[in-house]
């Protein structure tokens, strides 16, 4: 049975198409929850009007769905709360020169 801990792994290669750091480091993912071979995600994106978002969601829900044991998952993009650079890795924020 899958863990959260893999869903993270499985989301850390997971990318936004325009900034060179993972979903996880910049902080976009906001809860994982694994029961019984189905995970459901909440994450977000840096800007609500962001055209990636479908496709990046998409990305992360089939790595998702490659993990061991996995018959279903759910990917929702929320807004709340917002996302900020704060939110961000330390190693993220270095790599992208914030803070």
């Amino acid at each position: 049975m899958a863990t959260k801990e893999q869903v993270y792994e499985a989301l850390q290669t997971c990318y936004d198409p325009e900034i060179p750091v993972n979903i996880v480091d910049l902080g976009l993912i906001y809860d994982v929850q694994v029961e019984e071979g189905k995970v459901a995600v909440k994450m977000t994106l840096t800007a609500p009007g962001c055209g990636m978002g479908g496709m990046i969601a998409g990305q992360a829900r089939q790595k998702i769905l490659d993990l061991p044991d996995v018959e279903d998952a759910t990917v929702d993009l929320v807004w709340d709360p917002p996302w900020d650079p704060s939110m961000m890795s330390t190693e993220a924020r270095q790599k992208l020169g914030v803070g």
